[in-house]
């Protein structure tokens, strides 16, 4: 072995470290950026470990199109909002899949007719596992990204959906047997459109299988196809003989595959019905609360909070549509300087993504100590003078405790309603994104402050300093 071979195998066990540390870092808010700083140093390394590899040709197209992707990456990442992270994070994360199922593609096609002493079956079979399972996510985060961007605004479903999507999944798979067959010689090769062909039925079934889920079931999802995308890139990692792939692929998959049982059990749901259930975008068949809901006047409102000794923020998806991270920081803070004790309770599936409030709280500048999870707020809230919702319907949905009919009944929810008063910022008196009405709303305790939310916290704010 060349001492340029041993430098690369030493660059690869470097990158792994440093992707390991970094993912380790990212699991508290206080070192997250710390592990993503890491985890790209890992990247960089890799990336120009691999520029030396005995063989490699096509130099100045790959830097090319790392500068590309590198502009394009500093140009999205400065322009994007927050509030639209989600479906950032969706389509990045598409790319992944596709990039993998691109690289095996084009390693299935070179190697087209070869023998098994050439290309041994278990590469084949990686290869095309790689490319059928990468494809996948690749249409199926593209759709998640048009239903986050709102290009597709509701359910796409049809009678028979689940059966026909098997269909398309059994020709993938049927595609998938005969190259692999071809690649190793077994059966003639069927060259080039056997390849494209399993590959553009895998990226339709990706689609056809996203299409019906709704918006609500988004952190699921994305959780689900950056596991998916992990687990391609590792399989084309050992395609490519990569280990630096491999590693990558396999810390990125397994993290993703503990989020998606991490985000499907906070909804008390399995992952196979937020899969092909279609619930989480349509109004759901569940019972209509009874009662009326109590408006309440922003003043009013005000003086409830204001003299307070301890208030527990709830934010949901209307804080990020409304961007109001910034005044619900300002309201807390003018709160804190007044005595009164302030957390914030975030649920795991609040948002569009894991982890999505949390982002938004910290882009706000809200410390760490001051947010909790579901388990730790809970128990707080029956002594707590004042809940204050914001923009949050599901998330504290009493119909997951109350009604066995309600499809998201058994779902873990924030108990804002054990406070001794809880106030409500909500756009309108329509159910939720899940489409389930909230009995809620309608309970004595609670009173209702319709508007935008970064509105009505500003009018919170100026009653608050009225006071």
């Amino acid at each position: 072995m060349s001492a340029v071979d041993e430098v690369i195998k030493a660059s690869y066990f470097a990158t792994a470290a440093l992707f390991i540390a970094g993912l380790r870092s990212m699991s508290s808010p206080a070192t997250a950026r710390r592990g993503i700083v890491w985890a790209g140093a890992g990247m960089t390394v890799a990336a120009v470990a691999t520029f030396f590899t005995p063989g490699m040709h096509h130099l100045l197209l790959m830097v090319g199109a790392i500068a590309v992707g590198m502009g394009l990456a500093q140009w999205s990442g400065r322009r994007v909002p927050m509030t639209a992270m989600p479906q950032m994070i969706a389509l990045f994360n598409g790319m992944g899949g596709g990039a993998a199922a691109a690289i095996a593609a084009v390693e299935l096609i070179k190697g087209g007719g070869s023998v098994a002493a050439q290309r041994p079956g278990d590469v084949a079979v990686l290869a095309v596992v790689g490319a059928l399972i990468g494809a996948v996510s690749f249409g199926g985060s593209l759709v998640a990204f048009a239903k986050l961007q709102g290009l597709i605004k509701r359910v796409l479903g049809f009678p028979g959906q689940n059966a026909v999507d098997l269909l398309v999944l059994a020709v993938a798979v049927v595609a998938g047997v005969l190259v692999v067959l071809g690649e190793t010689g077994t059966i003639r090769h069927f060259g080039t459109p056997l390849v494209l062909g399993f590959t553009g039925v895998a990226f339709a079934f990706g689609i056809l299988m996203t299409l019906p889920i709704g918006g609500a079931d988004m952190p699921v999802v994305i959780s689900l196809y950056n596991a998916l995308t992990g687990l391609a890139v590792a399989f084309e990692g050992y395609v490519l003989g990569n280990p630096a792939m491999i590693i990558a692929g396999m810390v990125v998959g397994a993290a993703g595959t503990m989020l998606t049982q991490l985000m499907a059990r906070a909804m008390n749901r399995s992952l196979a019905n937020v899969l092909f259930s279609g619930f989480g975008g349509a109004p759901a068949a569940a019972g209509v609360a009874a009662g009326a809901a109590r408006p309440i006047d922003p003043s009013d409102a005000a003086i409830t909070i204001a003299y307070a000794n301890k208030v527990i923020i709830a934010p949901g998806y209307g804080m990020a549509v409304a961007q109001a991270q910034h005044k619900v920081w300002e309201l807390a803070q003018l709160l804190l300087d007044k005595g009164v004790r302030v957390k914030f309770a975030i649920h795991p599936v609040a948002g569009r993504m894991p982890g999505h409030m949390n982002v938004l709280l910290a882009e706000a500048g809200v410390p760490y100590d001051y947010i909790y999870d579901l388990d730790d707020i809970n128990p707080e809230f029956a002594t707590a003078d004042v809940a204050l919702v914001i923009g949050a319907n599901d998330t504290v949905n009493l119909s997951a405790k109350t009604d066995p009919a309600s499809p998201i009944y058994g779902m873990p929810i924030l108990e804002v309603g054990r406070a001794a008063n809880v106030v409500v910022i909500k756009r309108g008196a329509g159910a939720g994104y899940a489409g389930v009405e909230n009995p809620l709303f309608f309970e004595d305790n609670v009173r209702m402050l319709y508007g935008d939310g970064q509105e009505a916290v500003a009018e919170l704010i100026r009653g608050i300093k009225s006071v």
